[in-house]
């Protein structure tokens, strides 16, 4: 069977799920048909029109972006601006658009975590966790004999899922009692009589969006006309392994390096701009623990500097952002690099993963890395730095 569209796009939801992304964010489908057929994918960080012309030039069927092309709101989509003509030339040529951002910023297997990996730190632990999805624990009480089918009926509805884990509940026994009223239609028992039975307690946890039906199936199931249960909101803690998520990466070089080498291998290990390799800091520093943040990541400047970081690598940061946060006594060197090198790290990244996602499902498709530069700057003049400053004659 042929790989369509909305195969790819599960896919590339399960392993960046769009509802890790920011409110204002615009992640997932931009244009293309979800039953359309898919045979070529190609992955850029930018939606450019350059890129948009490789893709069509390839012939690919798919085009998946990092950053959003349509972020902010527009009124016209028509070909005489750079974003319509985008739309048009892809649509023009039966090629999709898709947009994984913040939601594949956080990730184990994200934006962040390859730029580390890029910069010789796999194992890098987050910096900034993201909470894990918020779950409850709803708990109640029904006769031994019907506690089980209490039991299905939560878990099929969406409760007891711990991760590697699913049908999880806790049962303890015990005595309850209750007195039937006038209008009562009990189950067991009689009116104005209190009754008392052995029942179960049985509780399980619940992701937040199923509780109202994990509530529904519970008392579908429960022999009561009332049913007795509590909800408990229970405390948000980061993710761990691979669902840990969050902003920021921080980990040890294998060995420590003058700051000055350190600034050498990120460029090295970068793909090539006009931009290049800036440095706040003292050349001759040693440095071995190292934070990183892709994309603009100077609103992380605080949380960096209460960490045993040497040296902070992240992009576009602002003059007195960066002025102010080196003159902390003690704080990381800083090295700037371009917004579209440290974020091409990922390409090769989700290529592998949505090609080994496919793979189990015994689909192929041909990809491609596209190494257009589109970072907005081409070119730089380095000044003599021993030049004196001279005013205006």
């Amino acid at each position: 069977m042929p790989v369509v569209l909305r195969d790819v796009i599960g896919l590339l939801d399960r392993i960046y799920d769009p509802a890790w992304a920011e409110d204002w964010d615009a992640v997932g489908l931009v244009c293309g048909d979800p039953e359309q057929q898919v045979r070529r994918i190609l992955f850029a960080v930018d939606p450019a029109p350059r890129v948009a012309q490789e893709a069509v030039a390839w012939d690919a069927d798919l085009l998946v972006v990092h950053h959003p092309l349509l972020l902010k709101p527009v009124h016209s989509v028509a070909a005489t601006s750079p974003k319509g003509r985008v739309v048009h030339d892809l649509v023009r040529s039966g090629c999709a658009l898709l947009c994984a951002h913040t939601n594949a910023d956080a990730p184990a297997h994200g934006v962040n975590q390859a730029l580390a990996a890029a910069l010789g730190i796999p194992d890098a632990d987050v910096i900034l966790p993201a909470p894990a999805e918020p779950l409850d624990k709803i708990v109640t009480f029904v006769p031994h004999e019907n506690a089980e089918q209490v039991r299905t009926a939560m878990t099929g509805a969406g409760a007891g899922s711990i991760g590697d884990y699913d049908s999880c509940t806790f049962t303890t026994h015990g005595e309850g009692r209750f007195r039937p009223l006038a209008g009562a239609n009990p189950a067991i028992g009689r009116r104005g009589e209190v009754e008392t039975v052995a029942e179960s307690r049985v509780e399980a946890v619940v992701p937040r969006a199923k509780r109202l039906a994990v509530i529904a199936a519970m008392k579908a199931a429960h022999p009561y006309e009332e049913v007795a249960f509590d909800v408990f909101e229970m405390a948000a803690l980061p993710a761990t392994g691979d669902r840990a998520r969050g902003i920021g990466r921080i980990g040890r070089l294998p060995a420590p390096v003058p700051l000055r080498v350190f600034a050498e291998q990120v460029g090295a290990a970068l793909p090539a701009t006009a931009h290049g390799v800036r440095v706040g800091g003292d050349p001759d520093r040693v440095v071995q623990t190292v934070a990183v943040t892709s994309g603009a990541g100077d609103f992380l400047l605080e949380t960096v500097l209460g960490t045993d970081a040497d040296v902070y690598v992240t992009s576009d940061l602002r003059h007195h952002r960066a002025g102010e946060f080196l003159e902390h006594a003690g704080a990381p060197a800083l090295v700037d690099v371009a917004h579209w090198a440290a974020e091409w790290t990922w390409l090769p990244v989700v290529e592998r993963r949505l090609l080994h996602g496919l793979g189990e499902r015994g689909d192929t498709v041909e990809t491609r890395v596209s190494t257009l530069v589109t970072d907005p700057w081409t070119f730089r003049v380095d000044a003599d730095p021993d030049r004196p400053l001279r005013g205006a004659e």
